[in-house]
């Protein structure tokens, strides 16, 4: 079993920056591949990124267009997605998860956390 705790998410403007944490927890957690995802209002959910927790091994989807980066701090067993300019269409709500497989779909992931709301107002 492994417990997923996302924090971070906020009420931010237009062009801000905003660090999101995704702390780990349980048994072979770092086996697993670590994703993000979000889901705004009326949408499927998409895929932001993955991290593995050995090498570090990044990869970034599209679905966030500005610049951003998925990092991990194995002391802390918590990994990061931190966005440097917010645009109102990145509002929704941003999921990370862990899976075996962990790739770009969520049907990959095995364990998901609760969520932490992101708003970026014009």
């Amino acid at each position: 079993q492994v417990a997923l705790v996302e924090s971070g998410g906020g009420l931010v403007q237009t062009g801000g920056s905003l660090r999101l944490s995704c702390a780990a927890s349980g048994r072979s957690f770092s086996t697993y591949v670590m994703g993000w995802f979000r889901q705004a209002p009326g949408k499927e959910r998409e895929f932001v990124g993955t991290i593995t927790w050995n090498a570090g091994n990044t990869i970034y989807g599209g679905a966030v267009k500005g610049p951003f980066t998925i990092t991990k701090d194995n002391a802390k067993s918590t990994v990061y997605l931190e966005f440097y300019s917010l645009q109102p269409e990145d509002t929704a709500v941003y999921y990370c998860a862990a899976g075996r497989a962990g790739n770009r779909s969520p049907q990959s992931y095995d364990y998901w956390g609760q969520g932490t709301q992101v708003t970026v107002s014009s």
